[in-house]
C-alpha cells in the first residue's frame, strides 16, 4: 500500500476513535511521550493495559458469579480499571467503570451484571480498534514513513 494512503488511513482511524468517544485527549498526550529513543512506547503501554484489563475483567466476572458477592472487592477492581483506562485515554471503558462503581456502592447485582456485559463489549471494541491502528502504524514505519498525529 502507498505510504500516503497508509498515513491517511491511520489518521482516519485515529480520528474515528476520538469521534466515537473510544479515545480522549489523554491518548494524544500519551503519544506525545513517544520519541525516537522509544518508538514503541504507546504500543507497549497499551499492550500492558490489554493484559491488565483482561485479567481484571476476568476477575470481575468470577467475583460477580460468587454465591456471596463482595461488592467492595469488585469496586476495588473496577476502580483500578477505571484509573488505568483513564491513564491511556480509553474514554468509554472509563465511563462504564464509573457507572459500575455506582452500582457496586449500591450493592446492585443487576446493575453490576449489566455493567459487566457493557465493559466486556467496550473492552473488545477498544482492543480490536487499537490493534488495527497499531497494524497500520507498523506498516507506515516499515515503509519508512512517519506516523501522523492528531493535534
Amino acid at each position: 500500500m502507498d505510504l500516503s494512503l497508509l498515513q491517511r488511513t491511520y489518521s482516519d482511524l485515529l480520528s474515528s476513535l476520538f469521534t466515537e468517544g473510544i479515545l480522549n485527549q489523554q491518548f494524544t498526550e500519551l503519544q506525545q511521550l513517544q520519541d525516537e529513543n522509544n518508538p514503541g512506547f504507546v504500543y507497549e503501554v497499551v499492550s500492558l493495559f490489554f493484559d491488565d484489563a483482561g485479567r481484571l475483567i476476568n476477575e470481575l466476572g468470577s467475583n460477580l458469579n460468587q454465591q456471596v458477592v463482595d461488592y467492595k472487592k469488585i469496586d476495588a477492581h473496577v476502580h483500578q480499571l477505571k484509573g488505568s483506562s483513564a491513564s491511556i485515554g480509553a474514554q468509554r471503558i472509563r465511563n462504564v467503570c464509573q457507572g459500575f462503581r455506582d452500582y457496586c456502592e449500591a450493592n446492585d447485582p443487576q446493575g453490576c451484571f449489566s455493567c459487566m456485559q457493557q465493559l466486556n463489549q467496550e473492552f473488545l471494541t477498544f482492543k480490536s480498534k487499537l490493534e488495527t491502528l497499531f497494524k497500520v502504524e507498523q506498516q507506515i514505519v516499515a515503509s519508512g514513513g512517519s506516523v501522523p498525529m492528531i493535534q
